[in-house]
């Protein structure tokens, strides 16, 4: 079958390489329909290997190279013995979270996602969504709805990303947020805090093209252009009393963002850092203490979460696919999948990844 390799920085690679096996007890072999190409997938590109392992994975033993693609759907083809919940010609949803179901820490506390030994479908396991098919876990496929497409099956994951964001963050009904960074993540951040009752929300980002697609996105939303707006100004005179708003998300990893967003929250409020920071960056803990204000981090999610998201997406709570930009062929993906989203003018967000065409 074709897959899409990481063999080293700079070095993806369209191959032919075995059809995948039949799958083991607690296994599940998935035709692969769309997947999504991430933010971690350009860092692997860009500088990897980087969650890519280089030496066998200590839990999953895998290794280069690494059919990538960890956001992505399909079709139940094949189930191994013990498989009850998915069946054959089941159009599911891949959780591609991977770690000790137990006899580990979190694991036993129902707390997979922070696992010392986790490990992803696409990052860290003998195959992934860039190919035509692939073997996982019981655990990793979760049935969808016939209300549910294809191509929403592939963005479920970047979507728990959001909700899982905006639960650390406890957004609620009238609340006011700030997300900094326009990237997917960010744009589905917006939607997730507007899902979850936030009334007012702010995006700050300095790429013009990607704030006008967030106006198409979520109309209501008021974008601001760090190069050439006092974001803080901006958002404190947008807020009751002048004195910020209620919650910030940082979706961008930026040093600069998540110092504006510490002054753009009001006292007692709540930053949540989501964005991956690729080196230390400083914040101003003085305003931290003196604000009185909560810095939480938010991993990855919970991998409860995924009914959740998928009723979030199907319902319309969450119009996730308003993020898609672009659908390409395999054979096209680093041309007109990685290198498009890696130009600097931005003019995609989402690129779903075809496995059909």
């Amino acid at each position: 079958m074709k897959a899409l390799r990481f063999h080293a920085a700079k070095d993806l690679r369209v191959e032919d390489i075995e059809d995948v096996a039949k799958p083991g007890p607690g296994q599940v072999a998935v035709k692969n329909r769309f997947a999504g190409i991430c933010g971690t997938d350009l860092h692997e590109y860009v500088a990897g290997p980087i969650f890519v392992p280089s030496e066998p994975h200590p839990f999953t033993k895998a290794v280069l190279p690494q059919v990538l693609g960890h956001e992505f759907g399909g079709t139940v083809t094949a189930v191994g013995e013990g498989v009850t919940h998915v069946k054959v010609g089941d159009r599911i949803s891949c959780q591609p979270l991977v770690m000790p179901r137990s006899g580990d820490y979190f694991a036993d506390r129902g707390l997979f996602h922070l696992s010392e030994d986790l490990a992803l479908v696409g990052l860290s396991w003998n195959g992934g969504g860039f190919s035509e098919a692939v073997v996982i876990n019981d655990y990793n496929a979760v049935k969808i709805p016939d209300t549910m497409s294809d191509e929403e099956a592939a963005l479920v994951e970047p979507t728990a990303v959001a909700v899982y964001a905006a639960e650390r963050g406890e957004i609620t009904a009238g609340d006011s947020v700030l997300v900094t960074g326009a990237g997917p993540i960010g744009m589905l951040s917006l939607l997730a805090a507007k899902a979850y009752g936030a009334t007012k929300v702010f995006l700050s980002d300095v790429n013009e093209t990607r704030l006008k697609m967030a106006k198409e996105i979520l109309p209501e939303v008021i974008t601001l252009n760090p190069m050439k707006d006092d974001v803080v100004a901006r958002i404190r005179e947008a807020t009751e009393g002048g004195v910020g708003c209620d919650k910030v998300i940082e979706a961008s990893g930026n040093e600069a963002a998540l110092n504006t967003g510490l002054q753009a929250v009001r006292k007692q409020g709540t930053i949540v850092q989501v964005g991956l920071h690729t080196k230390d960056s400083k914040l101003h803990w003085h305003d931290v203490t003196f604000k009185d204000v909560d810095v939480r981090g938010a991993w990855a999610y919970p991998t409860y979460y995924w009914p959740k998201v998928i009723d979030l997406i199907a319902t319309g709570a969450i119009p996730a696919s308003k993020i898609v930009t672009k659908k390409i062929k395999l054979d096209d993906a680093v041309k007109e999948g990685f290198d498009a989203l890696l130009d600097p003018a931005g003019n995609h967000l989402k690129i779903l990844i075809d496995l059909e065409a």
